[in-house]
Formats: structure tokens, C-alpha cells, sequence
């Protein structure tokens, strides 16, 4: 029986659509970060105005969103011109090489839904369809990058050797017993 989630998992030709889509995907992030990180970024103007849509008959912005934003978001509003741009752009660097693909995927989708809850539609909504994509194939959609190297060196890493015993552990061996 076809399964698409396998498919996106573990098919050859899902990888290369899945590499491409991520490419894409990475050079649009990592383009809008980069103009922000050099161009400069103030995040109050937007975060004010996501507040406002929180007001009127039908808010683009929910309630406890809106909280988020007046108690949180707008007081550190410095750090956001910090965090934003520089998350841009790693996600898109992180996508564009293949290296951490499913958590740079998954941060993007973080972002996504933070411009999304702040009223904010634009691509943000057909972003977040197709890095779901990339998250579900997990380590299929950096196969066709860093991730090939990265994830089995890592894995390497927290493998525990079973053979070796600690040496403040006792070993007990049986022995024969003689009547």
C-alpha cells in the first residue's frame, strides 16, 4: 500500500524535489535577512501596527496574541531587531545548504506563524505548506547536503559503545558449582 509519508521519507526522487524545494525556500529567507541584517531592521513599526489589527469588529490579530505583543514584543522590541534578521537568515542558510534541514524548517515555520498571528498573510501561509513538506521527510530533504555528512557524524557522537564496560563497574561471571 503507498504511503506518502514513506515516500517523502525514503523516495530518491521526493530527495531531489524536496532539495529543490528547500533551495527555494532557503534563498527567500535568506534574502530577506540579509537585506535586513544590512539595510537595517526596526521591528516596532511592525509589531505596533500587529497590535492595532487586534482591535475592531473582526481582528486580524487574536487577544492573547495581541498580549504577546504589548507585554513582550514591544517592550524588547531591540532584541527583535536583532533576532529576526538573524534568524532569517540562518534558516535560510541552514535550507540552502542542507545542514539541520528539519530544524531549520521547523524554525521558519515558527516564524511563518508568528508574521501569520501578527495579521500579516502575504507568502507566509504558502511557506509554511511547503516547509511542512520538509519537515515530515525529515532527513530526506538534506540527503542532497550537509546533512549527508552532519547527521551520521553526529549519531556517532551519542552512539554508546555496548562493548566497553566501566571500569569502577564489577563484572560477575558464573561459575560451575561441584557437588
Amino acid at each position: 500500500m503507498f504511503s506518502f509519508n514513506q515516500w517523502l521519507r525514503e523516495n530518491k526522487v521526493a530527495m531531489w524535489i524536496l532539495t529543490v524545494l528547500r533551495v527555494y525556500i532557503g534563498y527567500d529567507w535568506m534574502t530577506h535577512g540579509w537585506s535586513k541584517l544590512t539595510g537595517g531592521f526596526q521591528a516596532g513599526g511592525f509589531l505596533t501596527g500587529a497590535l492595532e489589527k487586534a482591535t475592531g469588529d473582526h481582528p486580524a490579530v487574536q487577544a492573547w496574541w495581541a498580549t504577546f505583543l504589548e507585554k513582550f514584543a514591544i517592550p524588547n522590541a531591540g532584541l527583535f531587531d536583532f533576532v529576526i534578521p538573524l534568524g532569517e537568515f540562518l534558516v535560510g542558510l541552514g535550507l540552502i545548504l542542507g545542514c539541520f534541514t528539519t530544524l531549520a524548517a521547523l524554525m521558519a515555520m515558527v516564524m511563518n506563524f508568528a508574521f501569520l498571528f501578527s495579521g500579516t498573510v502575504s507568502t507566509n501561509a504558502q511557506l509554511v505548506v511547503m516547509e511542512i513538506f520538509i519537515v515530515v521527510a525529515g532527513a530526506n530533504a538534506g540527503k542532497i547536503g550537509l546533512d549527508h555528512w552532519v547527521l551520521p557524524y553526529l549519531r556517532g557522537l551519542f552512539k554508546k559503545d555496548r562493548t566497553i564496560q566501566p571500569t569502577d563497574t564489577p563484572t560477575i561471571t558464573p561459575t560451575k558449582r561441584t557437588a
